[in-house]
């Protein structure tokens, strides 16, 4: 395993301009974008969200929730049939379930630090597989979501998860509703994300903002 002193050692990202021509470096925190650590707590942070999404909602109905059934279908002895105390019995036809799932909550949080650490390790995957793509701004010359393709399509993306802070509304707005990408707002930056989409697509003000929020967090 690499010492922690490697990990946290600053990192050099190349930086593009909108159309995909490479202006520079950009120096970001080793701490976030350069991160190595234990795959199995991605692994849990992923399964912690889908976890979380999750609603709940299945439901049967018990012997207890069926309506009739009061009656004693006949009497206890003399018959020659097996004892039944009601038709709604769950080894009737018609009757109630046994043990069946009923509505419950899923859900459940993870250590905050673990959560910020498997995040930072996440955004560092994709910089160290040269899927971090910081670009200096998303600014569009009309706020349409064909424009948007356009620029992506110029920064040679395909499937891309594209953060975006809030001097990036109009790019939001423009982008929302492409098929292969998904635009996220800062705050939303997540895990699940991250991993499920090839590229990650940023502004340098974004980036710098992550290594800002993550700086002292994630050590």
């Amino acid at each position: 395993m690499p010492k922690q002193s490697e990990n946290l050692a600053p990192v050099k990202i190349p930086l593009y301009s909108a159309a995909h021509e490479q202006v520079g470096e950009l120096e970001v925190a080793g701490v976030v974008f350069g991160r190595e650590g234990d795959v199995s707590l991605l692994h849990e942070a992923v399964r912690m969200q889908l976890a979380n999404r999750r609603a709940g909602t299945a439901s049967t109905k018990t012997k207890g929730l069926i309506s009739g059934g009061g009656r004693k279908p006949w009497r206890q002895k003399g018959t020659g049939r097996a004892r039944a105390g009601s038709t709604r019995s769950p080894i009737w036809r018609h009757g109630g379930t046994i043990f069946g799932p009923q509505p419950r909550d899923y859900s459940y949080k993870m250590p905050k630090k673990a959560w910020r650490k498997a995040l930072c390790m996440a955004i560092s995957d994709r910089a160290r597989n040269g899927k971090l793509l910081i670009v200096e701004s998303l600014d569009l010359a009309e706020a349409k979501t064909k424009a948007a393709k356009a620029a992506l399509d110029k920064m040679g993306v395909k499937h891309a998860l594209i953060v975006v802070g809030e001097d990036d509304v109009s790019f939001f707005r423009a982008a929302r509703n492409l098929a292969a990408h998904k635009v996220l707002a800062l705050a939303g930056l997540n895990v699940y994300d991250v991993l499920n989409y090839d590229e990650l697509v940023m502004t340098t003000k974004t980036a710098k903002a992550i290594e800002a929020r993550f700086t002292g967090e994630a050590k």
